[in-house]
């Protein structure tokens, strides 16, 4: 299998697309699929760029409403992953994860799925350790404080992910695992980002979530973007242990490095997006713990059976693996006839989202209701704590036409 890996899109689908055409057509092949790293940017209308966490003369619709809007659909079956750059009331909308378009698909905030035989996993956001042990308080309209948290890594995503036991081939964050850069040349690198070096000196340079997951699922290949550069690195866990080659790559600008082509061992198709039997098994298991206020999520002594896995697989046999249907949930942006209509603003239940929890017999927790506020909270501790975290700090100075990267708080900046 034919797997392209893209770092950060920034709304830039024309362009990718056509340049992984291009690559078929030259070298005569076939691309399976597109992984996006983050920074994806679903920008559906005008008003999702009010959720777009980029200074509002930076804020541009690109070109994803285009496929949203099904004037352009995705030639290659494109995976993604949130980052901190990112329309995020829309993708709070598939917070399980969902289609964005046709041939589009969210791995959502935390997830895995299988793509023919190949496991995929991903998590969504950034680290900043003030927010990581908080629940989801961040509601629509967002603050100028929300906007900057809404995409930060929690607990919860992070706890559900190590719970996942069956290997995973492929996985997916934003920012890099922290300490990554001890597998790979980091000299190379601070010679063309300079300022990273005193945070790869004091080993703050990444994720500390990311690492713990790095060092717990082992996958084969590990990709991330975030930091607009080229990375790679090779990890061997233990002495004789397995390895994950890990990769980093930029945004999709000229002369960057923002795609590669990664050919994984895989059974033949078909190839399509299917839903992961344990992952479901894991959601649905958690679900009671889903943290909706700033109260941390409780989880107790949660764990999980055979009886969970075998429930989920009756289900998957009588209503099939593939995952629900995409749906429109709001108008897609019309370059000629300008947005004045609001009404439609605010959350929006998706019915991808309402479906995948009538089928697991879960409640929605995503909204404002207060029944859902209630069912969040839980008497029982909290476990996976670990108070030793430190902020992460990186600066962009790529000089770049637009500085996307717009600085969140100068004493832990998201990049």
């Amino acid at each position: 299998m034919k797997i392209a890996v893209e770092g950060c899109m920034h709304g830039d689908l024309d362009n990718v697309y056509a340049t992984l055409l291009h690559l078929e057509k030259v070298e005569n092949t076939k691309i399976d699929l597109l992984l996006c790293c983050g920074d994806f940017q679903a920008v559906r209308n005008e008003r999702d760029l009010e959720s777009l966490n980029v200074k509002p003369k930076y804020r541009s619709m690109n070109s994803f409403w285009k496929y949203y809007s099904g004037q352009e659909v995705a030639p290659i079956p494109t995976v993604f992953i949130g980052g901190n750059h990112e329309a995020s009331n829309y993708l709070w909308e598939l917070y399980y994860g969902g289609w964005v378009a046709p041939n589009i698909y969210f791995l959502g905030y935390a997830g895995v799925i299988k793509f023919g035989s190949i496991r995929i996993g991903g998590l969504s956001g950034i680290y900043n350790a003030r927010h990581y042990h908080l629940g989801h308080f961040e509601r629509l309209p967002y603050n100028e404080s929300d906007i900057r948290s809404i995409y930060h890594v929690r607990e919860f995503a992070v706890c559900k992910l190590k719970q996942v036991g069956e290997p995973i081939d492929v996985f997916l964050s934003h920012d890099w695992p922290l300490g990554i850069t001890d597998y790979g040349d980091w000299k190379k690198l601070v010679r063309h980002k300079s300022f990273f070096e005193k945070e790869i000196q004091e080993k703050t340079l990444g994720s500390k979530a990311a690492a713990e997951l790095l060092d717990k699922l082992k996958p084969p290949y590990w990709f991330s973007a975030h930091l607009h550069c080229k990375f790679a690195a090779a990890v061997q866990h233990g002495e004789g242990g397995s390895v994950t080659k890990f990769l980093a790559l930029d945004k999709c600008l000229p002369g960057r490095q923002f795609l590669q082509i990664v050919e994984i061992e895989s059974h033949p198709g078909p190839y399509e997006i299917q839903y992961d039997e344990e992952w479901l098994a894991i959601t649905r298991k958690f679900n009671s713990a889903f943290p909706s206020t700033r109260k941390p999520a409780q989880f107790g002594d949660i764990l999980l059976d055979l009886q969970d896995r075998q429930w989920i697989r009756n289900k998957l046999r009588r209503r099939g693996i593939k995952p629900f249907d995409f749906v429109q949930t709001v108008p897609a942006y019309n370059p000629s006839v300008p947005m004045l209509n609001s009404s439609f603003y605010g959350h929006h239940r998706n019915p991808q989202t309402e479906s995948l929890l009538e089928l697991l017999e879960l409640p929605y927790l995503l909204d404002n209701a207060p029944e859902s506020r209630e069912l969040a909270q839980s008497p029982m501790p909290s476990f996976f704590r670990d108070k030793s975290e430190g902020s992460q700090r990186t600066l962009e100075d790529d000089g770049d036409e637009i500085p996307i990267d717009d600085i969140d708080d100068i004493e832990d900046d998201d990049l």
